[in-house]
Order: C-alpha cells, then sequence, then structure tokens
C-alpha cells in the first residue's frame, strides 16, 4: 500500500528536497496535500507535475490566480486548512512552513496523520503545549528533522536523559565566523545569505549568520526532548559535519556524523533509517565514502554574535520564546529589506527583553492559538515603536 504523504511549505527548500526523495520511490508513495504561501511560479509546476489531491494556498491574491488557472483540474485549490481533519488521511506530513506562520497548519495536521515530520522550530518553540497535547490525545508521533535536533533523536535511543552529562549543537559560524567586529557593521542581506555549508531559504540563511537560529534550536531541544537548560550548549564546528555531540556520565561521547544535506535526515525519516542514501544523490555533488578528518570545535564569541545572551532567557519563562521568535522575524524582515543595519537583529532583540513589559507577556502562560497571537503581536509592535525610534 502506498503511503500517503502530505508536505506543508512544498515551494520551500525542505518541501523540495522532501519532494525530490519521494521522487525517487514515487511507486511507493501518494501526494495527498501540499501547501504553500505565494510563489505562483513554483506552485503551478507543483500541481502538473505531482498532481496532490489538494494544494493550500495562504496568500489569497496568489490563491485566486491559482484558483482561476486550474479552474478545470481535478486538484482541489483550497485557501485555508480547517477541512483536513476530516478528509485528509496522511501516514506522514512534513511541517515545513518557516516561522510562526507553519504553526496553525502543523497543529491542524496532527488529528489526521500518523507521523509529523517537523523542521520548523518555531512552531515547537512558540506552540509546543499545544502540539504536544494533541499528539499525545491522537497518539501521533513528532519526528525533528532539523539535522541538529534529528542526530539528538537518533543518539537519544535506548538511553534516559538522567544518563546524559551535556549535549552540544553545533554551529558552523556562519558567513562571518572570521570577521571582526567592525567588519560586521557592514553587512549587506547578500552577504549574509551567502552560507559556506548549507542551502537554505533567506530566513534561516540570516538567522544562521547572527546565531539565533542555534538559540532558537535549544530551545526546540529542550522541549522535544525535555531537557534542562544546564545540560545544552553551543559549540563551534566550522565544517559542519558532526551535529550534536552527547556526553554520557558514564564518560562515553556519541555523536552524529553526516554530509550537510538535509536529505541525509529528511531520507531517514521518511524511510524509517531503512534505505541506502547513496540513491538520493547525484554523485557528483555528493561523496559517500568521505573520508573523517581531523575534527575541529570551539567555543562561540559571545561578542561577535551577542544573539547567544538569549540562551538564558529564551526558555526562561513560559512565553518569552514567542517574544523573541516575533522580533527576530520583524527585524530579519527589515534586514532583508535593507532598512536596518545586521547588528541591528541581535541588539534590538535583547533591546525587547530588557523593556519594562517583558516580563508581564513572558510570564504568561498561551494555552491556545489566540493567546499565543497576542503575546506575538505585543512582541512585534514593540519593535516597530524601538526600530522608529532609532531610525529617528
Amino acid at each position: 500500500m502506498k503511503k500517503r504523504i502530505s508536505i506543508l511549505g512544498s515551494t520551500g527548500s525542505i518541501g523540495f528536497s522532501s519532494l525530490n526523495i519521494i521522487e525517487k520511490d514515487k511507486l511507493n508513495f501518494k501526494i495527498i496535500l501540499l501547501s504553500a504561501n505565494k510563489n505562483f511560479s513554483k506552485i503551478c509546476k507543483q500541481i502538473v507535475k505531482y498532481k496532490p489531491v489538494y494544494f493550500v494556498i495562504n496568500n489569497i491574491i496568489v490563491f485566486e490566480k491559482v484558483k482561476k488557472k486550474f479552474k478545470k483540474n481535478k486538484v482541489k485549490i483550497l485557501n485555508t486548512y480547517n477541512f483536513t481533519n476530516k478528509k485528509v488521511r496522511s501516514d506522514i506530513t512534513i511541517a515545513a512552513i518557516p516561522g510562526i506562520a507553519g504553526l496553525e497548519p502543523t497543529i491542524s495536521m496532527i488529528e489526521s496523520t500518523k507521523k509529523i515530520l517537523i523542521a520548523n522550530k518555531e512552531s515547537v518553540i512558540c506552540g509546543w503545549s499545544l502540539i504536544d497535547k494533541k499528539c499525545k490525545k491522537f497518539q501521533t508521533k513528532i519526528i525533528p528533522i532539523d539535522s541538529e535536533h534529528f542526530s539528538i533523536f537518533e543518539l537519544l535511543k535506548n538511553h534516559k536523559i538522567n544518563e546524559i552529562k551535556k549535549i552540544f549543537l553545533t554551529a558552523s559560524g556562519g558567513p562571518f565566523l572570521k570577521f571582526n567586529l567592525n567588519k560586521l557593521k557592514k553587512i549587506q542581506p547578500k552577504n549574509a545569505l551567502k552560507h559556506p555549508k548549507w542551502k537554505m531559504g533567506k530566513k534561516i540563511s540570516i538567522d544562521s549568520s547572527t546565531l539565533m537560529n542555534k538559540i532558537f534550536e535549544l530551545a526546540e531541544a529542550q522541549k522535544l526532548f525535555s531537557i534542562p537548560s544546564n545540560k545544552l550548549d553551543i559549540l563551534i564546528h566550522p565544517d559542519s559535519l558532526v551535529h550534536a555531540i552527547i556526553k554520557f556520565k558514564n564518560g562515553i561521547t556519541k555523536f552524529i556524523y553526516h554530509e550537510t544535506s538535509m536529505i541525509i535526515p529528511l531520507a531517514n525519516a521518511i524511510f524509517d533509517g531503512q534505505l541506502d542514501i547513496d540513491l538520493f544523490f547525484n554523485k557528483k555533488n555528493y561523496n559517500a565514502s568521505h573520508e573523517i578528518k581531523s575534527l575541529i570545535f570551539e567555543k562561540p564569541n559571545y561578542k561577535k554574535f551577542p544573539a547567544l545572551k538569549l540562551q538564558k532567557i529564551i526558555n526562561a519563562y513560559p512565553s518569552s520564546a514567542i517574544i523573541v521568535n516575533a522580533a527576530n522575524e520583524i527585524l530579519v524582515d527589515l534586514f532583508l529589506r535593507k532598512k536596518i543595519p545586521f547588528l541591528s537583529i541581535s541588539k534590538m532583540i535583547l533591546s525587547i527583553i530588557n523593556d519594562r513589559n517583558f516580563k508581564k507577556y513572558a510570564i504568561k502562560r498561551a494555552t491556545n492559538i489566540n493567546q499565543i497571537k497576542a503575546i506575538d503581536l505585543w512582541s512585534r509592535t514593540e519593535t516597530f515603536k524601538k526600530v522608529h525610534i532609532l531610525k529617528k
């Protein structure tokens, strides 16, 4: 029987990689649902090529254009996920919509899928209590597919949390690892988007350049694996070949090593580890016999990457992660549009957590989507206010 697949965020880098993996074994998969936001060209191509049963388009203008173009097509073009509980049944849902925008679609799919492969860290850090509660209710399995969290997931098999001494998430250091502070003042978006090791979307590429991505990953690891914050830390590993390291109390240290490609955790999660990874790579772009050379790890520079100062606050209060994430989304977008300088991203987030009203919102325990949205909105509003003051 074919496995039924749904992909949230099918036009992004994770969605694109997921479709390429499924194509290699398309006789054993049926694509039930794809979703995207506003990339009209890619949406049209995917409708024609993959023929999903449903295609959900968030952007209303693009939705109307696509619906008109494919009005005689069998694919059901929709602008909402409200139908999913009753009509969509998936064996695997890949949740890859970037940012807080991915939270509601992810929650909407839990009831109708057996397994969710989650690549949206913002959904986890902002709405984990809602996701976890619903997954337990419907016995839906969650598997993280970011390379760091997939590595932790694999390394923790047959181990208990009380056996762990320390978990290190590795960071490449991004494109500016060797830059000095003066040079960082002149960074342009085109520079920050050139990640030395990974091919990723714009938002996550900027987060990697500031190391905000690593702060979110720490918060995500705490929630996914119920790991105390004092057992988590960050190491700089420029080669990006080791993705997580676990030191056990018995003196043994384990790590997972793999090439810098999301195809590896993705394909292993889709096929439950029962695969030959060589089948999913163009041999010119992948060296299956890659030799393990000397591995370099170093402590991160907090002066160069001030976002690392958020390590203690990100999960200190029930909703502090919602506030930090919302501010970061606004600031990254402003930087990409050349409205603020690169160093202002971290500076402004630190300003938000020092705001006199920060704790008032951070201590709130959001128990539903609307409460998350209210806290998110406060953070976005305050961020815009502080940016406006900065520009005066």
